[in-house]
Formats: C-alpha cells, structure tokens, sequence
C-alpha cells in the first residue's frame, strides 16, 4: 500500500519510512506528489490535528494519507507546549534553537525533580474506502537546564531520557527510532495493522 504522508517533515518522513517499510508500506511525502498543503491545525489534542491532516491530503489525492501530530508536554508548564509545540514562544521563535531556549527560559527556576516531561506522538491513517487507524505513542524524559548532543530536532537535545543514560539529541538516529515517542505509536499501528489483516483473512 502506498501512503501519502501529509507533511514535508524529512524527519517524520525518514522514521516512517523505516518502520512503515517492514509492514509493505510505502511511505511519500505530499510534495513528490506535487501537493503543497498546510491545513490549519485548529485541534486541541493531538488526535485532532493528525485526523485533520491526514484528512485533508487524503481528500486532495484521493489516496491513503497518513498524519503523525507530535509535541512535548512538560509536567511543570501543565502540559504545555502541547500541541503547540512547533509554534511554542510565538512569532518572537522563529526556529528550533528559539523555541528551545525559550522552553529553558520558562523552567529556569524549576528544580530538576520537577521536571519531568513526555513526548507524545499521535498517527492517524485514513483511506478513501473509509478505513481510520489512530495509533498514540509516549516517551517519558526530563528537560534538562542546557542541551546536549548534534543529532535529531526540535527539543531533542533537552530531552533526557533516564534509562539510556543521555538526550534525545544524542542518541543514533537508529536507537532513537527504536524508543521514540513516533516509533511506539508505529508499534501500535503496526500491531492495529497485522491484525486487521488477520482477521480480514478469516
């Protein structure tokens, strides 16, 4: 099956591709199809903003369209970024390095044992045929006062995850792949999938 990814993200692309691959999927992202769509966000969840793009590109191609909506959510700001978190700070951000240091700004007086956070990822496939699969993904970490590590996006590099020991930003993309916040809501799709064809099957 081929899936239209409704977002020019090489990132998102990339790790969909990767995982997707293995189910007999083939992942491309709406501009090889010549598409130039940026449907406003207007959810309050992140399963509202992923239904929104992946319905609006599906309507467009009259394809399979899928949509992953991600963000961070710090404990200590009730939740926030959120689904805000590309346009965290406002117009005053205008990149990742901006909205980066403007999150530290807002937790500069937040102890270390308040800090904890998530990454959330919520993907949403649709079909013309009126198939949906909404699949949700979670990874727990802490922000750290100052970033460290070259690798991946966004807020990676102040999100520190206890258990391998260092951020995001300084995993392999390989191993971050493996545990990411996308890469467990890919496991669930993948899992929603094998047995949707199974029972399709019977």
């Amino acid at each position: 099956m081929k899936l239209i990814l409704a977002s020019n993200n090489a990132h998102k692309l990339e790790e969909l591709r990767a995982i997707l691959s293995s189910l007999g999927m083939e992942v491309v992202s709406q501009k090889e199809l010549g598409l130039d769509l940026e449907p406003k966000e207007t959810g309050t969840t992140f399963e509202e903003n992923s239904y929104i793009k992946a319905k609006a590109v599906m309507d467009a191609c009259g394809m399979p369209a899928i949509a992953d909506d991600s963000g961070l959510m710090v404990d200590a700001l009730d939740g926030a970024p959120g689904v805000f978190s590309a346009r965290f700070g406002g117009e005053q951000c205008k990149n990742d390095r901006e909205r980066l240091d403007y999150l530290l700004l807002q937790l500069r007086d937040v102890p270390e044992a308040q800090r904890g956070a998530k990454f959330v990822s919520v993907i949403t496939m649709l079909t013309p045929d009126g198939r949906k699969i909404v699949a949700r993904g979670e990874c727990r970490g802490i922000i750290l006062p100052a970033p460290l590590g070259e690798n991946g996006f966004g807020y990676d590099p102040v999100f520190y995850v206890p258990e391998k020991g260092c951020t995001f930003a300084q995993l392999p993309a390989e191993e971050k792949n493996r545990i990411s916040h996308r890469a467990k809501a890919l496991e669930t799709f993948a899992k929603i999938v094998k047995e949707e064809n199974i029972n399709a099957d019977k």
